[in-house]
């Protein structure tokens, strides 16, 4: 089975845009709010398929090439 998706490492590494939130065919990725109040992607691996249309549409991996 493939891996989960990583949408980042760091905060840093996010924008919070939903961009991947809205794309995922399953509803496997919830917005979470961290204690500054940012949200944040998070996968659920139970629900993900591993389509990684999330990765695709990021405009940060995108940008990086990643």
């Amino acid at each position: 089975m493939k891996k989960l998706p990583v949408l980042y490492n760091r905060k840093e590494e996010c924008c919070g845009c939903t961009a991947c939130y809205a794309i995922c065919p399953k509803e496997a990725i919830s917005m979470v709010e961290d204690k500054e109040r940012f949200e944040y992607p998070l996968v659920d691996g139970a629900k993900c398929i591993r389509c990684y249309m999330c990765l695709k549409v990021c405009p940060i991996k995108t940008v990086n090439g990643t």
